[in-house]
């Protein structure tokens, strides 16, 4: 009996060994697939990632002031209209937020507005790339006298609006033809009335 013993405690030495490795748990392979907390990206305020995430931080998106989102250019309550232009296309007034405007309000049976005609195109032309012109026909026009105003006196270069409804005309207050509103970057109106041409182009050189 003696001997038996002796032979068999190696192998009951080499199963407990075995059994105590597999209840440890413990090595390298383990803990290169374990999970616990440091596994976890931290996180941040609501909406966003912590800087340790995989993907990164993300925050929300950044918004402007009211009625505008991220860097877009806010739309005063000026601009904030629809038209039509004497060729039937459409026209939105927040196309002019941004930068000084200038409506020109005429009429095509008025012989003053046809005689500033290329004087108010002029303005145009020297401040194109920093003042916005718009033209604003009514006052009974008529559609088909519009389009031969402006053919005619060849102020293409920039919009002309068909409003013989009086739409817009009521909206800034204009009571007569040959009438000038002036508005800053802001949508501000600054002026509102009658200019020499001199008047004008002074007027436009403050606004920029």
């Amino acid at each position: 009996m003696p001997a038996v013993r002796s032979a068999l405690l190696p192998l009951t030495l080499a199963v407990t060994l075995a059994l105590a490795g597999c209840a440890g748990g413990g090595g390298t392979d383990d803990a290169a697939t374990s999970s616990g907390p440091a596994a976890t990206a931290p996180t941040g305020p609501a909406g966003t990632i912590g800087t340790n995430g995989a993907t990164g931080a993300t925050g929300p998106t950044a918004t402007g002031p009211a009625g505008s989102t991220g860097n877009a250019t806010p739309v005063p309550g000026t601009l904030d209209f629809t038209a039509r232009t004497v060729d039937g296309g459409s026209f939105a007034g927040r196309s002019l937020a941004g930068r000084p405007a200038v409506l020109w309000f005429w009429a095509a049976w008025c012989s003053r507005c046809r005689g500033v005609a290329d004087d108010v195109a002029a303005v145009r032309r020297d401040h194109a790339d920093r003042v916005n012109l718009v033209g604003v026909a009514g006052l009974g026009s008529g559609a088909d006298a519009m389009r031969r105003f402006v053919r005619d006196t060849g102020i293409t270069a920039f919009p002309n609006l068909a409003d013989d409804e009086g739409t817009l005309w009521r909206r800034f207050g204009v009571t007569s033809q040959e009438w000038y509103v002036l508005l800053d970057s802001t949508g501000k109106v600054v002026h509102s009335g009658a200019l020499s041409q001199a008047e004008l182009r002074r007027r436009v050189a403050e606004l920029v």
